[in-house]
């Protein structure tokens, strides 16, 4: 069977992330508030006004805010302030953080898989990258934490359009102990499915009308090399929080047959082994926070 080419595999992503539309999606009002601060005419008001017609939401939100995560020196007890205190941006990447989680649910899909592991994987990435920031002062704390906790997403775009088939891409997969895969989980999707969840992930995100990074992000994050050089450094944040969550055991791990971390990422960067190793020892106190959190 001849590989698929370049136009078979923008047909099989984008039939699969429109067979998604109907099962599992943003809720609307995510969406709305997406459309809302990405309008640079928009004001914290407009933010405030759709916000509060969502009790469940605003409650999520406040929590977060309040939140170990954000360690603020106070408690914050409304949407007005938080939207003041962080920004619209920031309250939309808590908005779409809070509404991700529903779409990890699901029981086991395979032996090999189920979405709960992708999702404890997903938030350790979130918390990686958060920290990369921090420790590197990049000023994207909040877009990295959403990346982290999206890049994987194209799996469950598989898992919601393509299950048995995807059930065949672990079938086919070998595994040595603790779960580390013997063979690309990317060459395998490409030759089962026609594409790969980076490839599903990147179209979603296109849909969702997320910012382009975003897009990078979930279809560059095993070669962020590839992208052009002024475009890399979300994804190349993400790239090295992934390795670094799947390395320290959290969760899945079948797209990883290395955790090694590839020194050119470090020095694009600017990052030291020092730093590398204050996020790694990090990691752990950063992911229960937010586990507690969106969890």
């Amino acid at each position: 069977m001849s590989a698929p080419t370049s136009q078979d595999q923008q047909a099989i992503v984008q039939a699969a992330v429109n067979d998604i539309s109907h099962i599992a999606t943003l809720p609307e009002i995510t969406l709305r508030i997406i459309d809302l601060v990405e309008d640079p005419t928009s004001t914290a008001q407009d933010l405030h006004s759709v916000i509060s017609h969502d009790p469940a939401l605003c409650s999520r939100i406040l929590k977060v805010v309040n939140s170990a995560f954000y360690g603020l020196p106070r408690q914050i007890g409304s949407i007005n302030r938080a939207i003041v205190l962080l920004g619209l941006n920031a309250v939309k990447n808590i908005a779409i953080a809070a509404s991700l989680a529903k779409l990890f649910r699901g029981g086991d899909l395979c032996p090999q898989f189920n979405a709960r592991d992708l999702w404890t994987h997903s938030v350790a990435t979130a918390a990686g990258g958060k920290l990369i920031c921090d420790e590197l002062k990049l000023g994207l704390p909040d877009e990295a934490f959403l990346a982290g906790l999206m890049h994987d997403i194209g799996i469950l775009v598989a898992m919601q359009a393509r299950k048995n088939d995807l059930v065949q891409v672990f079938a086919e997969m070998n595994f040595a102990t603790g779960g580390v895969p013997q063979e690309d989980m990317l060459e395998v999707e490409r030759r089962i499915l026609g594409a790969d969840h980076q490839q599903f992930g990147a179209a979603l995100c296109e849909t969702w009308k997320f910012p382009k990074s975003f897009s990078y992000v979930t279809g560059h994050h095993h070669d962020p090399e590839s992208l052009p050089a002024g475009s890399r450094v979300l994804t190349l944040v993400v790239a090295i929080a992934d390795r670094l969550a799947a390395d320290a055991g959290y969760g899945f791990r079948a797209d990883l047959m290395s955790t090694e971390i590839d020194s050119a990422w470090l020095v694009e960067l600017g990052m030291t082994k020092e730093q590398l190793d204050n996020v790694r020892n990090g990691l752990q106190g950063v992911y229960e926070e937010v586990e507690a959190t969106f969890g």
